[in-house]
């Protein structure tokens, strides 16, 4: 099959801060994104927005969605730690042909194509993954409390950790706990909203660490520079070596670049693609299985 082809597919992305869905058909594509869609923190929720979505698609493209529900998808979705969850997620979603993964081969898919590499991804969640001959091996995942290293959420958290570390006096306080600490109202403040605050919600404070380092506060270089040696530790586990493209991906990954070491930072590459890139090529790699299967 090619992309040429008449054969609808439907390829969904889904993270802890969005869920983006394509249906593919004679060449053309149609993209609605609703929102948060990680299965481990909020299994309903994910099904929710992937229905809201697959509701979207149907109003945009003028069909019914029994009609785009009998089309063959790709479900790759944060959250999917095993067949358990993937025949839940089966069950609860209303699509007829399905293939569900976790958002990883998706990414890996997307952003490396067919090259070896190695890719960093940091979102609201982290994994890391290499490629080799074609043989993909990944790493974290893990979600927000026992995983997700460098992401979005863990430099939320770090912010507010060392915020309240400052408060203590056990690391200098800088403009960004300043900050931080007028926008909770103090330490209570911060200590409530951390207490009752999901990942997406933390992840939300990364934009302001990435921009106060960028103006040299000391407690948000601190943060990337940690950050940066979780993605060095992570790719080093993984075989990276001098001379191997790393592609930082993510809404916090791209910032990590100027804090890598040296070695590292020459390897940078461009990703080919997106997520949902990978998730629509895998759509089409499952829609011609299926079609061979029936010749």
């Amino acid at each position: 099959m090619s992309r040429s082809d008449d054969t609808l597919v439907i390829a969904i992305d889904g993270g802890g801060t969005r869920c983006r869905m394509n249906a593919f058909e004679r060449g053309d594509v149609v993209s609605v994104e609703t929102g948060s869609a990680n299965v481990s923190t909020d299994f309903d929720r994910a099904v929710r927005e992937v229905v809201q979505g697959l509701q979207y698609l149907a109003e945009r493209m003028s069909r019914p969605v029994e009609e785009l529900s009998a089309a063959p998808a790709f479900v790759g979705l944060a959250g999917v730690t095993g067949t358990e969850i993937i025949e839940r997620l089966r069950v609860a979603l209303p699509f007829r042909l399905v293939r569900i993964a976790d958002d990883r081969p998706a990414a890996v898919r997307g952003v490396l194509g067919q090259r070896d590499g190695v890719i960093a991804h940091c979102g609201t969640g982290s994994f890391y993954a290499a490629q080799f001959s074609g043989d993909i091996k990944l790493a974290g995942g893990w979600g927000p409390v026992l995983g997700d290293e460098a992401s979005a959420q863990w430099v939320g958290r770090m912010a507010l950790q060392l915020t309240l570390e400052a408060v203590d006096g056990r690391v200098d306080a800088s403009p960004l706990s300043a900050r931080i600490l007028t926008d909770f109202k103090g330490a209570a403040g911060l200590v409530g909203f951390a207490g009752a605050a999901d990942p997406s919600e933390f992840g939300k404070l990364a934009p302001q660490v990435t921009s106060a380092a960028a103006d040299g506060d000391t407690l948000a270089l601190k943060i990337m520079s940690r950050g940066a040696s979780e993605v060095a530790r992570a790719i080093g586990h993984l075989g990276w070596q001098a001379g191997v493209p790393l592609c930082l991906t993510g809404g916090i990954g791209t910032h990590y670049g100027p804090y890598l070491p040296e070695n590292v930072r020459t390897c940078l590459s461009k990703a080919e693609g997106e997520p949902l890139d990978g998730a629509m090529s895998l759509a089409l790699d499952f829609a011609r299985e299926i079609a061979d299967e029936h010749r």
